[in-house]
């Protein structure tokens, strides 16, 4: 009697390990998204982020995102020391000067040219709602992800960091 209890303890802890280890349907599908980003020619990169102060917090949030960088390709070293970099996010503060209701600065604010910061205004109304953050510096441009959306998200990911990269700023 005592045998079969232990057997069957056994095999409980066995089946409940295996069902511990397996990705949950998120994972999958984040997996999913990774690798279709990585055809795509993009780095997909986890990483510590630290938004700027919002407006009426007192300290700045900090949290864990999906950085899906392109790569800045063929431009000279004189052309990468020109790139200034920049960062925004969807969040509301002061510095919000040139940036569409929503976002903010956390670094950059009044480097960008007017044409270029009309092309940021007309990028990030398009972006997914879960696009926390857009970082430019002269050796990728990144969104930070939260990766809620499918792959319609992520082509629209890609073409907004396609085109701040081949503007150049």
């Amino acid at each position: 009697m005592w045998t079969w209890g232990i057997i069957v303890l056994i095999m409980l802890s066995l089946v409940g390990s295996m069902m511990w280890a397996m990705p949950s349907p998120r994972e999958k599908a984040q997996a999913l998204l990774r690798s279709k980003a990585r055809t795509l020619g993009l780095h997909v990169q986890l990483v510590r982020l630290t938004a700027p102060r919002a407006t009426g917090e007192f300290e700045e949030e900090e949290y864990e995102r999906a950085a899906y960088r392109q790569q800045r390709s063929g431009l000279s070293a004189a052309q990468r020391e020109r790139l200034v970099p920049w960062q925004v996010f969807r969040l509301r503060s002061l510095a919000c000067d040139g940036l569409p209701d929503g976002w903010s600065w956390k670094q950059g604010e009044g480097v960008l040219t007017p044409a270029q910061l009309a092309t940021l205004a007309d990028l990030l109304p398009a972006l997914p709602e879960d696009v926390v953050a857009l970082e430019s510096t002269p050796i990728h441009v990144s969104a930070f992800w939260r990766e809620r959306g499918g792959v319609d998200a992520l082509e629209t990911i890609r073409a907004a960091l396609q085109r701040i990269a081949s503007q150049g700023f």
